[in-house]
């Protein structure tokens, strides 16, 4: 039966713009929501405003200087001032607004705004289920900004979730095709956070992290669990790794929520990533998410921005909503499969990846001996 969803969404998140001529524009904020509104209907739904975060929210994941910085640089860009500083101390070029961008810093605040609201609302009951259009802000470091993401909303719903609800079970699972450096970065040496990261092969893409070698260190070893895809990886791929890896690992640590992350770049045709996944497996992530949300009594945050293809976006996006939410419609892209793409070319490979993780892990969890 359907899951009514809280979908945390406001107009001001078209400000998260890096300007004309940057990868990520504010304009798939403007795009989702419509297509949301004529192709779901409202009693699966439910849109929630949130407010911005104040800086005691930023201070939980980000240094002062940061922040400061931060705020400052964006807002003189937004205004078109030459507000130079120590850019690069604190950000990457991937990061560096082209001409005017919009009001970032203040949409980067509602993200974690909604981040906020959406804990809030799954732990206090009012829905098992939440959806942060805008979040995912993965790559974002405690006082370093890099891959279009400024502030890490992923990394402040595991710390908020271990401050004010005293939760030491977390499952983070990131689907993004870029490996979530950031938020594996804040936990890596924390046994409260199962973090399992499946992305495309770090050799052939940005970050260039997120190698099966890479499980965590100290009380958190073995608690981050890389899984890199190869490239053109599709739908077989994607629930082998499910049914092998994600499963297995969520049973045996039975978390108190599941926070998954992750938009449509892993899409076969996405202008920054090299992944192979049809539009139904997107659907596919969100109904193995809502499976295994049942460990936890159905407890999830989602969190949604990525995604370089503006044609296929909005469908993939509601794809991943409605196989979490459990709707039974179809969903189409606007795009004609290429033939290559049309069976799972690279399974073998990642049939070794999946044995490799496996290998790598066993001494950690018993469900891979």
């Amino acid at each position: 039966m359907p899951q009514k969803l809280a979908i945390l969404c406001r107009e001001e998140l078209k400000e998260y713009d890096f300007g004309a001529g940057h990868p990520f524009r504010g304009h798939r904020y403007q795009l989702f929501p419509q297509f949301l509104r004529e192709n779901l209907r409202e009693e699966n739904y439910q849109i929630v405003s949130a407010e911005k975060a104040q800086d005691e929210d930023l201070l939980l994941i980000c240094s002062r200087e940061y922040i400061d910085f931060t705020r400052d640089y964006y807002r003189a860009a937004h205004l078109g001032v030459d507000y130079n500083g120590r850019f690069y101390f604190f950000h990457s070029m991937d990061n560096r607004p082209i001409g005017r961008p919009g009001k970032l810093e203040e949409a980067a605040r509602l993200i974690i705004g909604q981040a906020k609201k959406a804990v809030d609302l799954v732990e206090e009951g009012e829905f098992k289920k939440a959806v942060s259009i805008g979040g995912g802000m993965h790559h974002a470091k405690p006082s370093f900004g890099e891959g279009f993401c400024l502030y890490n909303d992923v990394a402040f719903i595991g710390r908020y979730l271990m401050k004010k609800y005293g939760l030491t079970r977390i499952l983070i699972l990131d689907t993004d095709a870029h490996a979530g450096n950031g938020t594996s970065e804040y936990f890596y040496h924390d046994p409260s956070v199962l973090f399992v990261d499946v992305h495309q092969d770090p050799r052939t893409l940005y970050p260039g992290t997120g190698f099966v070698s890479q499980i965590g260190e100290k009380e958190g070893e073995g608690y981050t669990v890389n899984v890199p895809m190869p490239v053109d990886a599709g739908y077989d791929s994607y629930n082998l790794v499910f049914e092998e890896i994600v499963q297995p690992l969520a049973i045996e640590f039975k978390p108190q929520i599941i926070v998954r992350n992750g938009g449509s770049d892993p899409y076969l045709n996405d202008q920054l990533t090299q992944l192979g996944l049809p539009i139904e497996g997107f659907r596919m992530i969100g109904e193995k998410v809502r499976a295994l949300a049942e460990i936890c009594h159905g407890k999830e945050i989602d969190l949604i921005a990525s995604g370089y293809n503006e044609n296929i976006l909005p469908f993939a996006w509601l794809a991943l909503i409605a196989g979490l939410a459990g709707i039974e419609r179809s969903i189409e892209g606007a795009e004609q499969i290429p033939e290559r793409y049309r069976r799972d070319l690279v399974l073998n490979d990642t049939e070794k990846v999946v044995r490799e993780v496996k290998e790598k892990l066993k001494v950690y969890w018993r469900c891979f001996r």
